[in-house]
Parts: C-alpha cells; sequence; structure tokens
C-alpha cells in the first residue's frame, strides 16, 4: 500500500471528478514512423498543407488547456494548422459530422462507441502503423482492434483499486501488514473496519465495479470472444459479493445515501472503497482533509484481477489530411505527451515504457498504473451496453437474488449482442 494523504500535485487531481465512463486521457511524440499502408481515404504516405481539427471532451480547463498547448506546439513544428474544439456532447457532435461527410479530423473514441464507429467505415485504421504499437498495454490495444486491426491509439487509461482510510485503518489497530492481498483477508478487514456507523467496504451497484471481483475469480462477460457472463467463475464472484452485502461488511454506495464511491468514502460513510485514479481529484476537491492510501485489489481464486477504462484517438476515414493527423497522434501518444498530460490532468500513460516514470512521480498512486498488466476490458462490442445496463439494474438486488439465475438472464442478450458483432 502506498501512503500519505494524497496531496499530490492538484493538476493531477483535478482531472478525477469525471465518471469512468466519461474518462478521457491523453497522449504523445515525434516523427511519423508509419508504413505506406493506408486504407478508406487514408493511402496519403506525406502530410499535405489541409489543416486540422481535433475534437476532445474535456474533463476541465486543465485537459483542455493541455490539449491545446500540446496541439499547438505540434502544429508550430509541423506547419500544418491545426485548432482543437472543445465538444458539449461529444458523441452527438461525433455523429453529425460523420452523417455529414464533414467530422473533425482526430477525435477522442470511447471503448463502447469505437466498434460501431469502426463496423461503418468512419475511422481511419491508422494505429497498425505506429511505431508505439507494441508499446500500448495488450489489454488497450485489444480494446481497439477491430476484425483483427488495430484502428486508434490508446489515448490513457484508468484502473481500479482499493482505497483505504488511513485515520479509521490506524483507530481499528490495522498497519501495512494488515492489507488484505485475499478475499478471505477482504472479508476479515471489512469486518473490523464495520463500527461507529461506518461500513468496512463500499462500491457502486454496477458491473463497472463488482465486475472486478469476476475478473479476479477468472470470468468475465466476454472471453476470448464468447459470451460468458453465467459462468461459475462469475457465479463464485457473484456470490462472494453477495455474502459481503449480506453480513452487512460491505455496502452498495447508493444504499448509503452517496451518489458513488468516492463520496461515501470522503464523507467516511466507508473505511474502504473500489474506484478508480479518478477518485485523486475528488478528494482534493470536495474532502481534502481525508487522508488515505492505495493498495491493488485482493486476489481472488484466479489471482490479481481489476477493470480498465480507456479512450483512443480516433481519426476520420474522410479527413483530408489523414498523414497529418496521424503524425498528430503519434506526437500525442509520446511518453513525453502522457506525462505532460498525467501533470496537467491526472491521467495514466497508455504506453508500458512510461509506467516507471509515472510511478516514481506519483508514487500514491502507482497501484493503478500495476493493474494495467493484468486489467480485463468492460465488453463494448456495439449493443453490449445496454447489456451491461440490464445487468446493473439486476446487481441491485443481489443481496437477495440467485447469482446463478441473475447471469442466466443476461446470457441470452450478451449471445445475441455477440452474434451480431460478427
Amino acid at each position: 500500500m502506498t501512503t500519505g494523504n494524497h496531496r499530490t500535485p492538484r493538476r493531477l487531481a483535478a482531472a478525477a471528478l469525471v465518471a469512468a465512463g466519461a474518462l478521457t486521457l491523453s497522449a504523445c511524440s515525434g516523427g511519423s514512423g508509419f508504413s505506406d499502408a493506408g486504407e478508406g481515404s487514408g493511402d496519403q504516405t506525406e502530410p499535405t498543407d489541409a489543416p486540422l481539427t481535433v475534437l476532445i471532451g474535456s474533463s476541465g480547463t486543465a485537459e483542455t488547456d493541455a490539449v491545446t498547448s500540446a496541439v499547438s506546439d505540434w502544429s508550430g513544428e509541423s506547419g500544418i494548422e491545426a485548432t482543437v474544439n472543445v465538444a458539449s456532447d461529444l458523441p452527438q457532435q461525433l455523429s453529425q459530422g460523420f452523417a455529414s461527410g464533414d467530422p473533425a479530423d482526430v477525435f477522442y473514441v470511447s471503448a463502447d462507441a469505437f466498434a460501431g464507429y469502426a463496423a461503418n467505415g468512419s475511422l481511419e485504421p491508422y494505429a497498425e502503423d505506429l511505431a508505439a504499437k507494441d508499446d500500448f498495454y495488450p489489454a488497450l490495444r485489444e480494446a481497439f482492434t477491430y476484425e483483427d486491426t488495430l484502428y486508434c491509439a490508446p489515448k490513457d487509461f484508468s484502473t481500479l483499486g482499493l482505497v483505504i482510510n488511513d485515520q479509521l485503518w490506524s483507530a481499528a489497530g490495522l498497519t501495512d501488514e494488515d492489507i488484505p492481498t485475499t478475499w478471505d483477508e477482504l472479508a476479515d478487514t471489512a469486518a473490523t473496519l464495520t463500527k461507529d456507523g461506518t461500513t468496512g467496504l463500499a462500491f457502486s451497484p454496477e458491473f463497472q465495479r463488482v465486475g472486478a471481483f469476476a475478473a479476479a475469480a477468472g470470468g468475465g462477460l466476454v472471453i476470448d470472444g464468447e459470451a460468458t457472463a453465467n459462468s461459475t467463475e462469475n457465479v463464485e464472484a457473484l456470490t462472494y459479493v453477495q455474502q459481503l452485502l449480506d453480513d452487512g461488511v460491505a455496502a452498495y454506495s447508493s444504499d448509503l445515501g452517496a451518489g458513488w464511491g468516492g463520496e461515501a468514502f470522503g464523507k467516511g460513510q466507508a473505511a474502504m472503497v473500489i474506484e478508480g485514479n479518478w477518485i485523486a481529484g475528488a478528494m482534493s476537491a470536495d474532502y481534502p482533509d481525508v487522508e488515505y492510501s492505495i493498495a491493488e485489489l485482493p486476489e481472488g481464486p484466479a489471482g490479481k484481477g481489476t477493470l480498465q477504462f480507456t479512450n483512443c484517438w480516433g481519426i476520420a476515414a474522410d479527413s483530408e489530411n489523414i498523414a497529418g493527423a496521424r503524425e498528430l497522434v503519434e506526437q500525442l501518444t509520446s511518453a513525453d505527451s502522457q506525462l505532460a498530460f498525467a501533470q496537467a490532468f491526472g491521467v495514466m500513460p497508455s504506453i508500458q515504457s512510461a509506467a516507471d516514470q509515472w510511478s516514481t512521480e506519483y508514487p500514491d498512486l502507482a497501484p493503478f498504473i500495476a493493474g494495467g498488466d493484468y486489467a480485463q476490458n468492460v465488453p463494448a462490442q456495439p449493443g453490449a451496453v445496454d447489456v451491461i445496463a440490464e445487468l446493473n439494474a439486476q446487481l441491485e438486488s443481489l443481496r437477495t437474488a440467485d447469482p446463478q439465475q441473475l447471469l442466466d438472464g443476461i446470457q441470452p442478450d450478451l449471445e445475441a449482442v455477440l452474434a451480431d458483432a460478427r
């Protein structure tokens, strides 16, 4: 566990009050490093003079300023005009741009929207030609691969970890030696911390948190392209979570009257929560006096497990300067750029070669980036969002439900989604 009150630079923390699904992170590096291969309208081997527009969904001024500065620097060096625009509704504005045939050249793409855009030909599949292709975390490459082709460069990512209230931990007589590393230890520690109106462990009632237990059990909703919602591993994971809830040592954040785990944690309603690195911003902004530490999630029956959340830099297939756009993205996904973005608005770099430096600069948050080595993606095939929404609705009643029946009800819908995706 890393310790301290997490008064890391506020710039690092500032980006965090963003929901995981809306997470927007970034990256950079100079030089093209591209092959001559191109698809769609992207058979350019050299940039043209055509100006570029960059459309982002921003978490705030820090992110907007950092991306604008990075793009401006590249523009000055390349001689290609490039303008950054901040979307008020990124999915809507992207869809409108694609429909009109005049989309932005470069833009943020969420993991859950990626497959749909790739399937309908909106995206240029440029990322196979990036020099840093093999430096991206494997699971991040998987998130943005369609029909065996890496379409777009992962911008950055977030994982889930165990966030611990230092004061409540010490008051319970616990030390670093008591940090839970297994499910049994987590249950025991949560029981020790459950007292005086505080619940030992809390998390949101959604697969985007509970799914971390499935990953540690060796499960997940989709494995090797097959729907596995009702697998024995997932049943084991939900049964374990159900027992925590039933024993009263864990609770959903909503049952504590909180909007999400970070709020329950900040208000002292929970001594531990399962949340992502975005919690740093929430604590710095809203609960600056709460001292806390981060640990990797305890191992389950199959070992370590966590979930990750990410976006990529998309390039429009209709762009008039695809080669220039690719050079810009290569710059934005270099180690130097990603580390600068980390300092500015609190993201984790998507390339493995930057992990050690990031961990050195932000040691209190290092367990989050350690999760990148084994993190699992949330399914993002077209239609998967609706299936997960239904699963989340069912998870709200997990305490009194039959885990097998709950997952059996999701399995056919997930199978249909994957069949359509094929």
